[in-house]
């Protein structure tokens, strides 16, 4: 059906009205392949731990859209020149750089797809929409991989302080309900500007800057790596390990089709032709869910366990450690466990593991720049003399163990 009158309007919680510039992001927004982001949760399994936590990729995209205007509006502002072409490159390649994004996002990133990113899988899909909209998408493109002679541009879809930053800390923010990581996305974007062709921050910035990666460390360790949304992603991750081996024992299992091809086969990033990409792009959260529905009903103990372990939350006890966790320790466990459920060594390992999260608020490998009056650049932890900008760049690494709470 051709609609006359297009929605050019959208009502976020975040930003109140969201405006659509045009008719050709209308367009990409209309299409099923960004449709398919409304089924794609934000957050992964963190609805388990913050029950506001199902917001999804959709919105997200189109708050990222948001701000990309208001960044192109500020530095045109301080005589950026931005061209309209450069402008309509800049909207589609940030409306479209999440939309590689399996099922459950960043916690099934690897379990459908051999050493495949999602943004590797957003480049396919921004290409096939490239195809399909007469090459309107080749400035995006270039933008996105880093190809185009204004690295600024880039620095505004990926970087240490781009749009996907600023919008999914007050995004996420908002729907946990943790206060941490409401940053003020319109000072530090009101505080950009380009130097040699660079994103760089006015010095009169250098708090909010400070306050930003601050709120994203916080973030880190009481949301994105809490525990135990870690210890429910690894048995998420683990349901479909199992599905694969029951696969190949010759197992008969009730899977949505296209999921089912992606959990049978092998898929590599140069086996992702059109077909294998249209498969991908009708994979979605509900297809998970199903299947774990499905798994919490099979004759396997250790499928139907985990599946139901998930769907009623009766999830794994988790331990943080300073120190990597010893294999004597985790092989207790296992022997308790095989012999309460009759397992062997190799299901009980479905139960038992460990593994290590980092944190890091700063890389300086990728430095913030701060723009003095003078016209100086000075990279950020020495713009900042005060020893709590030093801080932001330590790693910190926590180790972790899991294991059944009937053996605590």
């Amino acid at each position: 059906m051709n609609q006359q009158n297009k929605l050019k309007i959208l009502n976020d919680p975040i930003y109140g009205f969201i405006t659509i510039p045009n008719e050709d992001l209308f367009t990409i927004i209309e299409h099923p392949f960004f449709q398919r982001l409304r089924r794609i949760t934000q957050m992964g399994l963190s609805y388990l731990v913050y029950p506001g936590a199902h917001h999804t990729r959709f919105h997200h995209a189109l708050g990222c859209l948001h701000l990309m205007q208001k960044a192109v509006q500020v530095l045109r502002s301080k005589d950026v020149e931005i061209s309209i072409e450069e402008e309509d490159a800049l909207y589609k390649a940030i409306l479209l750089h999440d939309i590689g994004h399996g099922p459950f996002s960043h916690a099934m990133e690897h379990s459908f797809v051999n050493n495949v990113s999602h943004e590797d899988i957003s480049i396919l899909f921004m290409e096939a929409l490239n195809k399909e909209f007469n090459g309107s998408l080749t400035l995006a493109i270039k933008i996105f991989k880093g190809e185009y002679h204004r690295p600024f541009m880039m620095q505004l879809i990926s970087s240490q302080l781009d749009m996907d930053r600023l919008d999914y800390l007050k995004r996420d923010s908002f729907y946990t309900g943790v206060a941490e990581g409401n940053i003020n996305s319109q000072r530090l974007i009101a505080m950009l500007n380009v130097k040699e062709d660079e994103l760089v921050v006015e010095q009169k910035g250098i708090y909010s800057v400070e306050h930003f990666l601050s709120s994203r460390r916080l973030m880190y360790w009481q949301v994105y790596l809490h525990k135990t949304g870690i210890g429910a992603e690894h048995l998420l991750q683990s349901v479909f390990v199992r599905i694969k081996e029951l696969i190949k024992s010759g197992e008969t299992m009730e899977i949505p089709a296209d999921l089912f091809f992606f959990l049978k086969n092998e898929v590599s990033l140069s086996d992702f032709d059109l077909d294998t990409l249209s498969r991908f792009s009708r994979l979605d959260d509900t297809d998970l869910i199903s299947t774990l529905k499905f798994g919490s009903q099979h004759n396997d103990f250790v499928l139907k366990e985990l599946c139901q372990m998930i769907l009623n939350r009766q999830l794994l006890k988790i331990k943080f450690t300073k120190q990597p966790v010893t294999v004597s320790k985790l092989d207790k466990k296992i022997k308790t466990l095989k012999t309460v459920y009759d397992l062997s060594d190799h299901e009980a390992r479905y139960f038992v593991f460990s593994g290590a999260v980092h944190n890091l608020a700063y890389a300086k490998a990728k430095p913030i720049k701060i723009l003095f009056k003078n016209g100086k650049l000075v990279e950020l932890i020495k713009a900042g003399e005060e020893a709590s900008f030093k801080a932001l760049t330590k790693q910190v690494t926590k180790y972790y163990y899991c294991y059944p709470k009937i053996q605590d």
